[in-house]
């Protein structure tokens, strides 16, 4: 059999190299590039070595790079796939049923000596499913998924940086029409007047326009700085994002060419399916499409009440920043209380309506969403967090009352008591995507990729969005009555509160079936009204109503 090594790529942290031609190999010891592969040689030559070898061996069949899908698997690749990832030395001989991992001895020896169900391969290939063909449909479904997945980040990237500069230029417009309208009025008042009123109208006019520039520069320049932050922050992450995207989708390439060419190797078939359904389900949660049901291990609770507030606190929604620190926002008592990584109040904001949701905007900011019927305050305000202290920033008026509120890459999404908006970071409102008539609506959340959108109705229902408002499905559960919280996961989990059943629920991402009940009435829940996971502790964070409190669930 033909020795070589698979085209340069890096698959984590194994690099496989190109096939190498095996008479430039043998003559040479020179590492040359192949272009052919010989069937009946099982050897691969360049094309050099392809010519003598065509002369000699006229009736032998030869395959050229551009059917490189009939050359076989490389000696590397199956040394890359043999090699336990964590032990480079070692062969991977293996695999453990608990833990769903494949070992090698230094693994047996370092993690699972205590393990009851550790099985040799070769006991398991006969009775352990390698669909290869399956797995090659499958990946090839995930590399189109992980393909739009970047183009729609790389929109995001162009979407952000054209928001902010039509900020700055609306901004800088408004300033120069504030010049220009105090000119003409000056102009206006100047006529008819002495020599000395027109010198004081002089001073007057100055002194008004530098006024406008000192607002400009302390006011306005300060509002483009946040937003500067911000775009530059979402765009670093979305970066981020795309960079795995990348990486994620050489090693699904590489795996779907691998599984093609494996051929009836038992045992290689095994280790490759393992690998591969590893690989899918990484890229599966880079989809936000994560299947995987949350299980509590524990309930704490804690109280968020403060000496200033005067009646009992309802939690409306729940924020958590990368660094574990939660923010909630107390509808009762209109205010934005921020909670360290022990759950403790040590700082807070008075709103000046009612907050009603919020949600991450930076690793730094959030944007919360106030409404108040009675004074018709409906706006957006940005708050950063800054050495545990809340500081307020920007906002911006909305022409509707709101619900809820989300962020995705620069994009924001408010609901109204019927409708669902998409608004830009600078307020400027792009589209109404959905409207109901048979229901209010409460609460919206974005998947992980922003290609669903979830809402939730008073009764019992969540609705499911694609990204242009197409509705896609709908959930009704009893136990979801009067629902009220909702959040999805950086991994695609949805979850969701029933106010008067008291319970928490995890729902597919799909938002067609109940996949799990995290908590009920009986593990202390207590008219739930928002829900948020915290990905730095592996927690589900409910706030309640009418008891001061919130519930810490320590899940797996």
């Amino acid at each position: 059999m033909a020795t070589s090594s698979q085209s340069s790529v890096e698959l984590g942290l194994h690099e496989v190299k190109d096939y190498i031609c095996n008479a430039c190999e043998d003559q040479n010891n020179v590492a040359t590039s192949a272009d052919f592969y010989c069937k009946q040689c099982e050897r691969f030559y360049c094309g050099t070595c392809i010519d003598p070898h065509g002369k000699a061996l006229a009736k032998h069949t030869t395959f050229g790079r551009v059917e490189i899908d009939k050359w076989p698997v490389s000696k590397k690749v199956v040394d890359f796939l043999q090699t336990c990832d964590v032990h480079k030395d070692h062969k991977i001989d293996q695999f453990c049923n608990l833990h769903k991992q494949l070992c090698c001895p230094q693994c047996i020896s370092d993690q699972h000596s205590q393990c009851s169900r550790v099985t040799p391969i070769n006991e398991l290939t006969n009775t352990q499913p390698t669909d290869l063909q399956g797995l090659s449909v499958e990946l090839k479904t995930v590399l189109g998924e992980i393909k739009s997945l970047h183009i729609s980040q790389e929109a995001s990237i162009e979407s952000l940086q054209k928001t902010y500069k039509e900020h700055r230029e609306v901004m800088i417009e408004q300033m120069c029409g504030n010049l220009n309208t105090y000119i003409d009025e000056c102009d206006n008042n100047s006529v008819g007047t002495s020599g000395g009123n027109e010198q004081y109208l002089k001073e007057e006019m100055c002194r008004s326009v530098l006024s406008i520039m000192n607002e400009f520069d302390n006011i306005t320049a300060k509002e483009l700085n946040e937003m500067k932050d911000e775009v530059i922050s979402i765009k670093e992450s979305v970066t981020s994002s795309i960079h795995k995207c990348t990486s994620l989708h050489n090693d699904l390439s590489h795996f779907h060419e691998f599984v093609q060419k494996i051929g009836d190797n038992k045992e290689l078939c095994l280790i490759a399916s393992i690998k591969c359904k590893h690989i899918i389900q990484q890229a599966l949660t880079l989809l936000g499409k994560s299947g995987k049901v949350f299980n509590v291990q524990s309930i704490t609770k804690h109280n968020v009440r403060i000496p200033s507030d005067k009646v009992v606190c309802i939690m409306r929604g729940i924020c958590v920043l990368p660094d574990g620190q939660v923010l909630v926002v107390d509808w009762n008592n209109e205010n934005v209380k921020l909670l360290n990584q022990q759950y403790q109040v040590v700082s807070h904001w008075d709103v000046n309506a009612e907050p009603v949701d919020i949600c991450l905007i930076t690793p730094s900011e959030v944007a919360v969403a106030v409404n108040d019927h009675d004074s018709q305050i409906h706006e957006v305000q940005f708050i950063t967090v800054n050495q545990e202290k809340l500081v307020p920033g920007r906002k911006f008026q909305l022409q509707h009352d709101c619900r809820g509120i989300d962020h995705h890459q620069g994009v924001l999404f408010v609901i109204s008591s019927e409708e669902l908006y998409k608004y830009t970071l600078n307020g400027k409102q792009v589209c109404s995507l959905y409207r109901s008539f048979e229901y209010t609506v409460d609460k919206c959340a974005v998947s992980p990729t922003g290609d669903r959108l979830y809402i939730t109705s008073y009764w019992d229902k969540l609705h499911t969005l694609a990204r242009d408002g197409t509705h896609l499905a709908t959930y009704s559960d009893t136990a979801l009555e009067w629902t009220r919280g909702l959040h999805v996961t950086p991994a695609g989990q949805v979850l969701v509160c029933g106010r008067w059943p008291n319970t928490v629920l995890q729902v597919g991402w799909e938002g067609e079936s109940k996949l799990a009940t995290l908590a009920t009435l009986e593990d202390g829940v207590r008219y739930p009204r928002s829900v948020c996971y915290c990905s730095t502790t592996s927690s589900i964070i409910v706030g309640q109503g009418w008891d001061d409190t919130i519930l810490v669930f320590r899940v797996e």
